[in-house]
């Protein structure tokens, strides 16, 4: 499962790089400072799901331009410290010692999460011009675009990430065990989110992928040892 025979040295020194519960914390403030903007900028009216009609929808986006846009905003922002975030826990993985899966699972997963992120908010940022929520049909179906890539594939690929990370967690003891099975419940959970494409009602997985993922990112980004030294005294 992992290589951790003598003749492998590993650094004692503190690691470089930016630290990663530094960067989760900040991409959930800003995922939730997009949506406290998008509240304030509405009067606190609810941001309208696709599936309502078609007509609904276009009067969402064409009566609210500069709330989506400021929401977009937030949220490509948000993409930036999560990519950040899979590359250095990634490389910190490997510092430690991972020679499994685990650690390319869960760099392919934030990467995905960050890019289809990025994906959303620019589909927002295009809704929240005038001359095209004019078209209602358009708006509609931009509205699904910005739905499944800031949805099901962001929460799908943000469950990745968190596996990646708490299945060797669990193995090495990196973090305490009730964060890492925690962890493997909410990844569970956001893969399982996939299923909303077709079960309209499981729908509720996908905050519950989103958020969960996100605190517990947060919380294993602190924990998370720099190096196998560290691990080895975290070790009961």
């Amino acid at each position: 499962m992992t290589d951790l025979s003598p003749h492998h040295t590993f650094p004692t020194t503190r690691s470089g790089g930016p630290n990663p519960g530094i960067l989760a914390a900040v991409s959930l403030g800003l995922t939730v400072g997009g949506l406290l903007s998008s509240a304030v900028l509405t009067g606190g009216q609810t941001f309208v799901s696709p599936f309502a009609p078609a007509g609904q929808v276009a009067a969402y986006f064409h009566g609210n331009p500069d709330a989506v846009r400021l929401a977009s905003l937030f949220q490509f922002a948000s993409a930036v410290p999560l990519g950040i975030f899979a590359a250095t826990v990634y490389a910190r993985q490997l510092r430690l010692g991972v020679r499994v899966p685990g650690p390319a699972i869960g760099f392919f997963g934030g990467i995905t999460a960050s890019v289809v992120l990025m994906l959303s908010a620019s589909v927002g940022w295009v809704l929240s011009r005038p001359e095209i929520t004019t078209d209602v049909t358009l708006t509609h179906a931009l509205s699904f675009l910005a739905f499944i890539t800031g949805g099901v594939a962001y929460v799908v690929g943000l469950g990745l990430l968190v596996a990646g990370i708490a299945v060797p967690a669990l193995i090495l003891r990196f973090v305490p065990r009730w964060l890492a099975w925690a962890g493997l419940v909410i990844a569970a959970l956001a893969e399982l989110s996939f299923f909303s494409m077709v079960i309209e009602p499981l729908q509720f997985l996908l905050p519950i992928g989103r958020f969960g993922g996100l605190l517990w990112l947060v919380a294993v980004g602190f924990l998370l040892p720099r190096s196998r030294a560290a691990a080895n005294r975290q070790e009961p």
